[in-house]
């Protein structure tokens, strides 16, 4: 009798934290077969990762046990398997591909050494032949310049490259079951349907189950030959793709399937004034050789952006990971060098010293992509969002300081009483709503968004974007909107500037764009969203 790749039988999960248990996943039962692609789908805390971190017994015992249930690799037992055992499986059996790369990658070791270590480890190979099956294999993933990038550090990578080299980093293994948890939230639209028809490809080539964790559903319908839908530890609704999308039975999965970004950009006052003028906006970076690092030669990442935003007025920056769309908004931030016109509310930015910045800084803040690394992990909701306060406006008292970040906290959503929690005690939508409320308290003219919703789920991205229209409207706040997402940029941007390799490939009105794009990039990119 053949068993299922993998079979999980009446899952039960429980964390016990200061002497109380709390069942965090609930008679989970799920089935994949060889060649066969599974989505987990639901929302942040629904129990999705708890779940793909159990096959592999990666949680540590205690405090996580499993109060029922068992999980089965080809009939074998996992949750009972000896460590010797497990050692067997991880890696070399089954792989995973984690949500986080600066987490998973060692920043003190290039990525030669790292693949490296994974093709000795799990598959025995020699220097030179796993020298040559590294660089294909990151070609394979998008990753341009392979055979310089080996000698690369993490932290020199983008965000969407790092995410690929972890998934590299799983393939190379060929296993026979990769899990992927939200394996392309950092990825551009045009990598991503790389990375998808890739993991495709190696379905065919190695007969490989998949277990696909993600929120985003459009890579689900692309995808996944069967979904499970998880709310709130359990499963409630399990179909084959095709039977879920067409008709959803549960009203859960008919909120997500609703969720999607949708709507139309706050409609802009006819007296909008001029905010910001960029004329030829350029960035470098020094390429530096030798033992006295002297500067051979410069990078240009940006190059010769012009644009006009009013205010009240959003506009998208648009394009694949490395295209200069976060450098852009750093340079516009005074935060790196760069060279051509910023004029802010008709004063000229550059040239300035960071002492002649400081009055103009609370009329422009920022809120980054991930909330985990912008928030200081050793300081309450109180602190984060006073922050700016602390720095701008020093004659308030602590008393004034607080009212006001209560009132920041009310306009984003956010119960007041919970301003004594830390980062680590509110959701991800949760934390990027205080990053909000940190911009937000110093009643600034412009926001710049770094993608803020990228690594959110379906409902909590609606809520935001809803959340921004709202202030944007209120306010009359002008929004830079940073993001691959196009259907994002489509419900959200008046304005469009699409960049390829740090050059403007075209520009304008959103919807024109979007309607009849002029260029073959732009259709690419519209295409594959």
């Amino acid at each position: 009798m053949s068993h299922p790749l993998l079979e999980i039988d009446n899952l039960s999960i429980a964390f016990r934290n200061q002497g109380v248990t709390r069942t965090v996943v609930s008679d989970l039962s799920l089935q994949i077969d060889a060649g066969e692609t599974l989505a987990l789908v639901g929302e942040s805390g629904s129990g999705k990762s708890v779940s793909a971190l159990s096959v592999l017994r990666l949680l540590p015992q205690p405090p996580v046990s499993y109060p029922g249930g068992d999980i089965r690799f080809q009939g074998q037992s996992l949750l009972h398997a000896s460590e010797q055992t497990l050692r067997g499986v991880r890696g070399n059996r089954i792989a995973m591909i984690f949500q986080e790369p600066m987490v998973s990658l060692n920043p003190l070791h290039t990525l030669e050494k790292q693949l490296y270590e994974v093709l000795s480890l799990h598959r025995g190979m020699r220097k030179e032949p796993a020298r040559a099956e590294m660089l294909d294999c990151l070609d394979r993933v998008g990753i341009r310049n392979a055979a310089k990038r080996l000698a690369d550090y993490p932290h020199q990578l983008s965000g969407g490259e790092r995410q690929r080299v972890m998934i590299a980093m799983a393939l190379l293994t060929r296993p026979d079951l990769l899990i992927a948890d939200e394996p392309t939230t950092a990825l551009d639209v045009s990598v991503q349907a790389q990375i998808l028809a890739l993991l495709r490809e190696l379905k065919r080539e190695l007969n490989m189950g998949l277990l696909f964790i993600t929120h985003n559903l459009s890579i689900v319908r692309k995808l996944a030959d069967r979904v499970a839908v998880m709310q709130q530890g359990r499963c409630v609704e399990q179909n084959s793709a095709q039977a879920l999308f067409a008709a959803p039975v549960h009203p859960y999965t008919r909120k997500l399937l609703d969720s999607e970004p949708s709507g139309s950009p706050v409609p802009l006052p006819a007296d909008a004034a001029t905010l910001l003028k960029v004329n030829d906006l350029s960035v470098e970076f020094p390429i530096r050789k030798g033992v006295l690092r002297r500067i051979v030669d410069n990078n240009r990442v940006v190059n010769n952006v012009s644009f006009t935003l009013r205010a009240g007025e959003t506009l998208g920056l648009v394009g694949e990971s490395g295209s200069g769309k976060s450098t852009t908004g750093l340079a516009l931030l005074r935060l790196i060098a760069s060279k051509g016109e910023i004029q802010f509310a008709g004063e000229m930015l550059q040239g300035r010293s960071r002492k002649q910045l400081l009055p103009l800084r609370h009329r422009i803040q920022v809120v980054f992509q991930d909330p985990n690394s912008s928030l200081n992990p050793r300081l309450n909701a109180l602190q984060i969002i006073e922050e700016g306060l602390r720095v701008h406006h020093p004659a308030l008292s602590a008393i004034d300081r607080e009212q006001r970040v209560v009132l920041a906290m009310q306009e984003v959503g956010l119960d007041p009483d919970t301003r004594q929690r830390y980062p680590a005690e509110f959701s991800g939508g949760q934390r990027q709503r205080i990053a909000i409320a940190r911009a937000l308290i110093l009643k600034p003219e412009l926001i710049i968004l770094d993608e803020p919703t990228s690594s959110l789920d379906r409902t909590v991205q609606a809520q935001i974007l809803a959340l921004l229209k709202e202030l944007q409207k209120k306010y009359r706040l002008a929004y830079i909107f940073i993001s691959h997402d196009l259907h994002v940029v489509r419900s959200l941007c008046h304005q469009v500037i699409v960049l390829q390799q740090g050059k403007v490939v075209e520009q304008g009105e959103c919807q024109r764009v979007f309607a009849a794009p002029e260029q073959d990039y732009t259709r690419q990119l519209i295409t594959l969203s």
